[in-house]
């Protein structure tokens, strides 16, 4: 899940704040409460984005995905609309999805099972609002479902439900949005087949697909309804691939747990787990993405490391496709990362510098070089130094631009 604000970290200290300067920017680290967060942003001591924030798209567009009205596949970035309101972004299986500054959802794309919230299947070759409402705090989508957190700390799902993955005791999709059990206290979600949830407690909760281990729960067994993993209070952020999921706590140690064929729980091994286990000892772990069979993670040195599945070369170490790592690896020698998303056999990140980089499978121009040729080391992605958050979906891309 992208994070609300750029420049914010996870780190093992007690939660800070660098307020905004001239109305923008600024920096958070730790866990903070959703009602924290709020009122910090309302006495304007809250990191802002930075504004104007474009939206821009490529890769495949059989299905509307990329969202500029067309069906025509793009292997350059191209600016979605006119409007630079643009927040948070989130892509899943051929559909895309974005928060604006105004609170609104907006979503386009594949639609068969209802993910764009629109009350039909109808597909979408430009972004629509989902519903009317101003007060949507954060979101995630992934596979065909979408999970959003309203301003008051309520839960609620949208989309493809063959597994429980919404949450609502039942196996029913839905295509719109609909209330999570009644609590108003989560903070941040993952979710696809599987979804996963961070409450302002700090306690971490799980639901939907559970055959590989990946709800945490020592079983593998699918979930309709949440149930916390294990009773410990300090999860910090949380993301599902596939079948595997990673995590970070906020001691800044790295966690892992589900689908482990291809080593992509890095534990140095190919055996699944049904529950929580450490990735190595280290306590500088930032942002994680976990992507098809595969993890990428951002330290807090500005390092960015990959495990799991090399089949595309999506781990970006500039090995023959196929050499998978059951162990984090260096990508490059540099610190100059701020954050990584993790897609369908291929990865993008942003550096602190502002640029934009992507490697591994390139069908469609996914990777957004104007080619269609895979890489296994990182490449640059045109020239702008303006990017701020990028999104890999499945076989396309999201990103948006800072001022």
């Amino acid at each position: 899940m992208s994070e609300r604000y750029p420049g914010g970290v996870i780190s093992k200290t007690p939660p800070t704040i660098t307020p905004p300067v001239d109305g923008e920017g600024g920096s958070a680290s730790g866990v903070w409460t959703l009602a924290d967060v709020l009122a910090g942003e309302k006495s304007d001591t809250w990191p802002k984005p930075v504004l104007p924030r474009e939206l821009y798209a490529w890769g495949n567009n059989g299905q509307g995905q990329v969202g500029d009205g067309t069906v025509v596949s793009r292997s350059s970035p191209v600016q979605i609309g006119a409007l630079t309101d643009w927040s948070q972004i989130s892509a899943g299986t051929n559909f895309s999805s974005s928060l604006k500054t105004n609170g609104t959802i907006w979503a386009w794309g594949a639609n068969s099972r209802g993910q764009l919230g629109q009350g039909d299947v109808v597909y979408r070759s430009s972004p629509v609002q989902v519903g009317a409402l101003t007060n949507w705090y954060s979101f995630s989508a992934r596979g065909a479902s979408i999970g959003a957190i309203k301003t008051n700390g309520e839960l609620w799902s949208w989309g493809f439900n063959n597994l429980g993955q919404l949450g609502q005791n039942d196996t029913v999709s839905r295509s719109s949005p609909v209330q999570v059990g009644a609590l108003t206290n989560w903070a941040n979600i993952s979710c696809g087949s599987t979804f996963l949830a961070v409450k302002n407690d700090g306690t971490l909760w799980a639901w939907g697909q559970g055959t590989s281990g990946q709800l945490g729960d020592s079983t593998i067994i699918s979930k309709s309804s949440p149930i916390q993993v294990g009773a410990l209070t300090n999860w910090s952020s949380v993301s599902i691939g596939t079948n595997h999921v990673a995590a970070v706590k906020t001691d800044g140690t790295s966690w892992s747990w589900g689908g482990n064929a291809n080593g992509q729980l890095g534990q140095g091994n190919i055996i699944n787990r049904s529950s929580p286990v450490q990735v190595g000892a280290l306590t500088n772990w930032g942002n994680l993405s976990a992507g098809e069979s595969f993890t990428v993670g951002v330290k807090t040195d500005n390092t960015i490391w990959s495990w799991g599945l090399n089949g595309n070369g999506q781990l970006g170490i500039g090995l023959a496709y196929g050499q998978n790592r059951s162990s984090p690896v260096q990508i490059g020698s540099l610190s100059a990362w701020a954050t990584a998303s993790a897609g369908e056999s291929f990865a993008v990140s942003v550096k602190t510098d502002g640029t934009l980089w992507a490697w591994g499978d390139n069908s469609s121009g996914r990777l957004g070089d104007g080619t269609v040729i895979a890489r296994s080391s990182p490449v640059q992605i045109g020239s702008l130094l303006n990017w701020s958050l990028v999104a890999a979906g499945s076989n396309s891309t999201l990103a948006i631009t800072k001022g």
